[in-house]
């Protein structure tokens, strides 16, 4: 049976909710218990213990305090839940909160009514990163990516049609995955751009759309505009600028002219949105499951249909997509946490990352599974990261050599 997750944000100093947000069928928390999960965060502080997380019989709970000003305490009995997801997704939810309604609200709560009413714009950006999707950006803080047969002819197009717009910042996505995007665009701090993908993922479809944002690390509390354009159904090109030019200057001058000419490679990415890179490459039959992160410019390619939608739906008599997107979670959260050390130039250190065993001066690069119903295989250098999943009936000894095998092809074939 599917678990829940249910998210409270709370005023730091006064402890009034903001706003409960959940998935699957949970109740309403009692104002009762949503104090007892405050009072005891609060008094642990008091006594200079921080609380971040616990777990029950069936739940794990963890708590952050943002800024000395809110709260966050999430509640999860889904599966696949630890301590490394629970406290990105945290990180990632006050991310979102100040990408849609910005900082200084957020710090300076003079009216917790008016930030009750502005947080409403927060509720699909977070509500998408409770839900589980073909995305998997929320766990690994690297994009979502597809990559496209014709991703020089469209990265052409992007680049004359963000400079014809006088900005510098765009990118082309399918189905809230990047297809190309700007230099400037990647240079963005890697939560601002999965955020902003995600966000846009999370919206209603709309031909065009002109969306005030902030940007959590570049800048928090000046807005920047997001201009949105449906090319095709699931395919939006996105552009980040100030004041200039407006949504209806860019939309009659500037799409049809410099898309037009490009719509058939657009359509063809719509066809690659779930296996992410074209079902020519020849990879291994027993693979059932794919995440490959490029580590250098945080991003990834993750499928569950690594063979296409119709092998993928045969295959999915030995594990269902859902059961297989867990797994793959699962595995990554145990790689990247007892395993693969982080990088030491990174900005804060990997607080729950787990020192591999004492007596051992290596460092891991390697690491599998083998279960009942499946079995993975994970692969750290110094560029790339891959995770496996595959068939139960996959022999034990020939995971090594399948995965060495398709990340050496991947990085062959795979421009990425």
């Amino acid at each position: 049976m599917a678990g829940t997750v249910q998210l409270l944000c709370l005023a730091t100093n006064s402890g009034v909710p903001l706003y409960c947000r959940s998935k699957g069928e949970s109740r309403q928390l009692p104002f009762s218990v949503i104090g007892s999960l405050n009072g005891v965060h609060m008094f642990g502080s008091n006594q200079d213990v921080l609380l971040t997380s616990t777990c029950t019989d069936n739940t794990r709970v963890c708590w952050r305090v943002f800024r000395d000003s809110i709260t966050l305490i999430v509640m999860s009995s889904e599966e696949d839940a630890s301590d490394l997801y629970l406290s990105r997704l945290l990180d990632n939810v006050f991310g979102a909160m100040v990408l849609v309604i910005g900082l200084d609200d957020l710090v300076n709560l003079k009216n917790v009514e008016r930030l009750k009413r502005e947080l409403r714009a927060c509720y699909k950006l977070i509500d998408s990163l409770l839900t589980a999707s073909d995305w998997i950006g929320d766990l690994t803080l690297c994009v979502d990516c597809v990559v496209s047969p014709d991703a020089a002819i469209l990265q052409e197009a992007l680049e004359v049609f963000v400079a014809a717009a006088q900005s510098n910042f765009g990118c082309l996505m399918v189905m809230g995955k990047v297809v190309v995007a700007t230099e400037k665009w990647w240079r963005l701090a890697p939560q601002e751009v999965v955020l902003l993908t995600w966000l846009v993922g999370s919206l209603a479809p709309n031909s065009s759309r002109d969306y005030p944002i902030y940007l959590p690390q570049g800048s928090p509390t000046v807005p920047h505009r997001l201009l949105t354009f449906q090319l095709v159904p699931g395919v939006d090109v996105c552009l980040l600028c100030g004041p200039t030019p407006s949504l209806q200057q860019v939309q009659t001058e500037l799409v049809d002219r410099f898309w037009s000419p490009v719509l058939e490679p657009l359509k063809t990415c719509l066809s690659l949105h779930q296996v992410t890179f074209p079902i020519c490459i020849p990879l291994h039959h027993s693979i059932i499951g794919l995440l490959l992160i490029n580590r250098e410019q945080n991003k990834n390619l993750f499928t569950l249909q690594p063979h296409g939608v119709e092998s993928s739906q045969q295959s999915g008599t030995v594990l269902s997509p859902e059961r297989r997107r867990s797994v793959l979670r699962q595995f990554y959260t145990l790689a990247v946490s007892a395993y693969f050390p982080a990088e030491a130039s990174e900005d804060k250190p990997a607080v729950l990352h787990e020192e591999f065993h004492a007596g051992f001066t290596h460092a891991p690069t390697e690491c599998y599974v083998a279960a009942d119903n499946h079995k993975s295989y994970g692969i750290q250098t110094r560029h790339h990261q891959l995770l496996l999943t595959f068939t139960p009936e996959t022999p034990t000894f020939a995971l090594r050599n399948i995965a060495t095998k398709t990340l050496n092809l991947l990085t062959r074939e795979v421009p990425f």
